[in-house]
């Protein structure tokens, strides 16, 4: 009888280890390992000795070491999605051989996007849609559901991962979609599918067969509460490019966010709006985040913030109302919490508004997350506003860092982001001063400010 293995795996990183500890020494973490059962050694030589023939970079070939000056600097081929949204969190479009990781919360819209990305392509190109999770028939029905083209996409109902590879072997796609990642599971390990051991042989053994055969590989994967992706740490490391779909129950618009990609940059952001048909890109995104009123009102500012490669304008809004419990409250919606609660310290400091009496309230308009400080100014002039319940002119457009001493930093592509303001109608923009431009932009007024006294008597 084969002899069984135990191992004890992290569940945040996926460090293993031969004995269970309290601490994974990996990540620092506490009362994460878990116990997998590992297969015998004479059973385990299936998968290891699987060779994909008949592709360049196969497993079977020799390996030859080469210098740095050697490798070849032409620039990697890539073909484009049909989408101008994903082409863009993408990097420019899809790359052949890589492996990239689709998560978001249920219902959001991964097995949407990835349907109408792969009906599109497989006219052009071998495509190969692997669905776990659910039946051919309701995959079907959500296809003629959005008027999707169905004759050319090959569609495969598994979730092992040796026969998916056999199946790709004999069927040699371009595009190969795997939904979802947490459903699948390698026979070699004992352990269920979705746990980590499992999400992660099975993860590493269909990259490296991308890798192997050139072939686009997606993965769907589940995300936790907290919106974190779920299953080990490790997943985000084997792939070369992670998405984030990000959407609420009751807004129509989906966020695409890049969190990590090889070949193009980080943080890109693409917007789709969800409708009957399906996932629809939006070309202007400043457009549908500036529904401003006709009557200006207090406690809200547009501002300009950098998305990937381009800038994007969303209004913030603000709240300032006078708290009835002994520890004010500070609420943050798509703006760091923490930073909201040190700005307020700065503008109490060094703007001579002390708000430690007041709940105060900030929000994002349209759902978007900034995760930069140039939105520091432009949320204290919001709570200004609110405060003084003067409403700012419905023309003006602010962004800068502010620092704990209350002086306005300079952001990057600070000029780039006024001329976006200016070809959507603003006539009046409060910068740093680092940021002003040199040439006067036409119909703008640009006042460069290098502190918070400055600002504030700006409006």
């Amino acid at each position: 009888m084969a002899r069984q293995k135990t191992a004890y795996v992290c569940n945040d990183c996926g460090a293993d280890y031969s004995k269970w500890q309290g601490q994974c020494t990996a990540c620092n973490a506490w009362n994460t390992l878990t116990e997998v059962r590992l297969s015998s050694a004479s059973g385990g030589t299936a998968s290891r000795n699987v060779r994909f023939d008949g592709y360049a970079g196969g497993a079977g070939q020799q390996k030859r070491v080469v210098s740095l000056s050697e490798v070849n600097l032409e620039e990697m081929p890539r073909f484009s999605t049909a989408s101008v949204e994903l082409d863009r969190v993408l990097g420019g479009g899809l790359v052949p051989g890589s492996a990239i990781l689709i998560g978001g919360h249920p219902g959001a819209g991964k097995s949407t996007l990835l349907l109408q990305t792969m009906c599109h392509l497989a006219a052009q190109m071998p495509a190969l849609y692997v669905t776990g999770e659910e039946s051919l028939q309701q995959v079907a029905l959500r296809a003629n559901r959005l008027g999707l083209p169905t004759d050319q996409l090959k569609m495969l109902s598994e979730t092992s991962v040796e026969q998916i590879c056999t199946t790709a072997d004999q069927i040699k796609p371009k595009l190969m979609v795997i939904d979802s990642i947490q459903v699948m599971h390698v026979a070699d390990v004992s352990s269920a599918p979705g746990s980590v051991s499992q999400v992660r042989e099975g993860a590493a053994y269909l990259t490296r067969y991308a890798k192997q055969t050139g072939t686009v590989l997606f993965l769907v994967g589940h995300v936790t509460k907290d919106g974190s992706l779920a299953g080990p740490k490790v997943l985000e490391h084997m792939i070369d490019c992670s998405l984030q779909l990000e959407g609420s129950s009751d807004s129509r618009f989906r966020t695409l966010r890049s969190h990590k990609n090889r070949f193009g940059a980080v943080n890109e952001l693409g917007v789709f709006a969800m409708l009957e048909n399906g996932l629809k890109e939006v070309r202007n995104p400043s457009s549908i985040f500036l529904q401003q009123s006709e009557n200006p009102s207090p406690g809200s500012v547009v501002m300009v913030v950098w998305e990937g490669t381009r800038p994007l304008l969303v209004e913030i809004q603000a709240l300032v109302d006078e708290s009835h419990v002994n520890n004010p409250r500070r609420v943050a919606v798509g703006l760091e919490q923490n930073r909201l609660a040190m700005l307020l310290a700065v503008l109490n400091r060094h703007g001579g508004l002390m708000t430690g009496d007041q709940d105060v309230f900030v929000n994002v308009v349209g759902g978007v997350k900034v995760l930069e400080t140039g939105a520091d100014l432009a949320l204290l002039l919001a709570v200004v506003s609110s405060f003084r319940d003067r409403a700012l002119p419905q023309d003006l457009m602010t962004f800068g860092e502010v620092g704990l001493s209350g002086e306005i930093r300079p952001v990057p592509n600070g000029q780039e982001r006024i001329r976006e303001a200016a070809k959507h109608g603003f006539r009046r923009a409060i910068v740093p001063k680092a940021n002003v431009p040199k040439d006067r932009l036409n119909g703008m007024e640009v006042v460069g400010v290098t502190c918070l006294s400055e600002a504030l008597d700006a409006i």
